[in-house]
């Protein structure tokens, strides 16, 4: 049973990485706030880049529900964030017993199964077997903070409203790509597709208040590559900006590689 689920987690741990907060005090959600007018295209895309969140470091505690193709499991992830450097994410389920660990850089992907004693290390490039070749470090540190995704903000995007929010719609190479942004230009919605492979994402997002800034507090990834399937739903209970941390991760002797 023990071998089962962490193979699953495995999976969503590799899924995550592929596609793919927070307060010490309960804070209200803030739907949103006073709109913001510009004109041209390129003043709107840097109002946008100005309402995102700038940080050196990032940790977060999530409660998360993941759904792997129908079978469910609740496990708690925790997720530190050096800025453009790498993305740590470890995975607990019951007991606080550590099933998985990853480490993410723009040129590598390591994934620890800590149950079974095996391990992934491959080039950042592998995720691109099961995902659009427009994933990117970049990307995937985007959505797991919330921000708008960098490449997505360009002037061949189309710029429209949708009652009091904003929309950005565009296509990069194959993947389509498109934004739902709130009154106060955070994003509410990313969509990507690449129909012809059969691959989709979805993430939404909710937002707090917290030392006068907007952060995540909910973060609900939806993601199909053919005919699997996986849901990620984060509660964050808990995020820090800025604080001293460190990113532990090494392959014990012992394991071996996954096959």
């Amino acid at each position: 049973m023990k071998e089962n689920i962490s193979n699953k987690l495995l999976i969503a741990c590799c899924l995550l990485t592929m596609f793919s907060c927070h307060t010490r005090k309960k804070l209200a959600v803030n739907p949103g706030g006073p709109m913001i007018h510009v004109n041209s295209i390129e003043d709107k895309l840097s109002a946008i880049r100005a309402q995102q969140t700038n940080f050196n470091t990032f940790s977060g505690k999530a409660k998360t529900s993941l759904n792997l193709n129908g079978d469910t499991h609740d496990v708690t992830v925790n997720i530190r964030i050096n800025n453009n450097k790498e993305i740590w994410a470890s995975v607990t389920a019951l007991l606080g017993i550590e099933v998985a660990r990853a480490v993410i850089t723009p040129d590598s992907i390591l994934v620890l199964n800590k149950l079974q004693g095996l391990y992934i290390k491959k080039p950042f490039s592998f995720i691109h077997q099961y995902t659009n070749k427009q994933v990117d470090y970049a990307m995937l540190q985007a959505l797991f903070t919330g921000n708008a995704v960098p490449k997505l903000l360009n002037d061949s995007a189309k710029y429209s409203t949708v009652g009091d929010s904003v929309k950005l719609d565009g296509k990069l190479t194959d993947l389509v790509y498109k934004l739902l942004l709130g009154t106060d230009l955070k994003v509410k919605r990313t969509e990507l597709a690449n129909d012809a492979e059969g691959q989709s994402m979805q993430v939404n997002n909710s937002f707090i208040v917290q030392n006068n800034q907007k952060v995540p507090a909910q973060i609900d990834i939806t993601s199909v590559a053919k005919s699997n399937k996986i849901e990620v739903n984060l509660h964050f209970v808990k995020v820090d900006y800025n604080q001293p941390q460190d990113y532990p991760f090494n392959i014990p002797p012992s394991y071996q590689p996954a096959q």
